[in-house]
């Protein structure tokens, strides 16, 4: 009998524990471990930033779906992870010891690195269900009294789509209140053009996106670094395509929402050999950390080097696609190792990206993620909308039945055609 934990209960998390029991032996036992009684679904983030979805028509609750599934579970929360002994600290003191640990925390938000940023701060977040309704008493207010809007994400952010998605679904909703005449809207981001994505674009990303910021009256700022957030101005440094400062900008701001750079969580961060310095989790090319054998890791949590040098830090996005092909390869390897067999099962980390614009939207489609690709597709149009509705309702579904039929796949082969993917 192996004891099998899994920590954090986000995409990647409840998803790897619904593969783990379908993979493990029947003897094994398999614990998820959350400081969160709720799965949340945070691409419906932006929505529930603007009230055009509540908490409870995104979430969860864990322990009726993992007991159906005979699934272990503690939300106590995590404190600190103890490699060299096989046991995780949780947050009330007690210990708990596994044979085989896969790391799913997804990320520390370090909107301390940027004086001023985040809801502690002088901007709103949608990076959390709890940020994201902030975000929406902010917005009650807002819409009461408008003004300047300034949205993106600051230096060293990995996960541009959803800023590109709450500008436009902002943009919409201002204008069903018919009130998008009176808010000016400024873009800001370390990407070194607009649709980067930090992936170096994806298809026609950047002309996709800058057609549509043009038509929504959208200005942009690329190789912007935040240097500072004040109450009302966010203070950024212009930079060239070499580094160099090019010109400072005090914008000016009623509304602002700056995605952060990721860290890895404090219960990881700091171990030798077991994270980056960063605080992200080292892995193979079968998910499992290099020197212990028996953690792995998937979902934003890991460590990947940028695809590219950027004028300003730019990381890059761990996309649900790509996370659940880590998932299935890591439910794959640990059964090998519990067969005494070594790990042959490498994730494919494909990306695909749907982004909603209130009424429309972009899809994108990268395989694999990092150039160069074998397929390297865009598209727009109202029916990425009606995708995207769709798919929350498919993945919502997935997550309090226990299926573990991978949702990205589906909704790849729903978008390309299974003979144009073959192809």
């Amino acid at each position: 009998m192996a004891e099998i934990v899994i920590l954090g209960a986000g995409l990647g998390g409840l998803s790897m524990a619904f593969a783990m029991r379908k993979a493990a032996r029947t003897e094994d036992h398999v614990t998820l471990v959350s400081d969160d009684t709720h799965f949340h679904f945070v691409p419906s983030n932006p929505w529930v930033a603007v009230r055009w979805r509540k908490r409870d028509d995104v979430s969860v609750e864990l322990q009726p779906v993992l007991d159906k599934k005979h699934i272990g579970f503690d939300a106590t929360g995590a404190k600190r992870v103890h490699p060299e002994r096989n046991e995780i600290e949780l947050a009330d003191g007690r210990t708990l010891a596994y044979d085989y640990l896969i790391v799913a925390t997804g990320p520390k938000l370090a909107f301390d690195e940027v004086e001023g940023l985040g809801p502690q701060g002088n901007t709103v977040s949608i990076c959390q269900i709890d940020h994201a309704e902030q975000a929406a008493s902010k917005w009650d207010a807002f819409v009461a009294d408008p003004g300047p809007i300034v949205v993106g994400a600051v230096q060293g952010a990995s996960c541009f789509g959803p800023a590109y998605e709450y500008a436009m679904i902002m943009d919409a909703d201002l204008r069903r209140r018919k009130i998008r005449d009176r808010v000016p809207m400024t873009f800001v981001t370390p990407e070194p053009y607009i649709g980067h994505l930090g992936l170096g674009g994806v298809g026609d990303s950047k002309g996709m996106l800058e057609s549509t910021m043009r038509e929504h009256d959208i200005k942009w700022i690329c190789n912007a670094k935040t240097t500072r957030v004040d109450a009302g101005h966010v203070f950024v440094t212009e930079h060239d395509d070499l580094g160099q400062e090019r010109r400072k900008h005090e914008l000016p701001f009623r509304f602002s929402m700056m995605l952060p750079a990721f860290k890895g969580v404090d219960a990881v961060a700091g171990i030798d050999k077991l994270t980056n310095p960063r605080g992200f989790v080292i892995i193979d090319e079968y998910q499992r950390n290099p020197t212990y054998h028996n953690v792995f890791a998937i979902g934003v949590c890991v460590a990947i080097a940028p695809q590219e040098a950027t004028p300003i830090p730019t990381g890059v996005p761990k996309t649900g696609f790509m996370i659940e092909s880590m998932v299935s390869a890591t439910a794959e390897n640990i059964r090998a190792a519990l067969d005494k067999k070594e790990p042959e099962t490498r994730a494919t980390w494909n990306a695909i990206c749907l982004a909603d614009f209130g009424d429309r939207g972009v899809a994108f489609v990268a395989l694999p993620q990092i150039p160069p690709r074998n397929l390297n597709w865009s598209s727009e149009g109202k029916w990425v909308h009606l995708a995207k509705i769709g798919f929350e309702k498919y993945f919502l579904h997935r997550m309090r039945t226990g299926s573990t039929e991978p949702a990205y796949e589906r909704l790849l082969l729903d978008l390309l055609g299974a003979k144009k993917l073959k192809s």
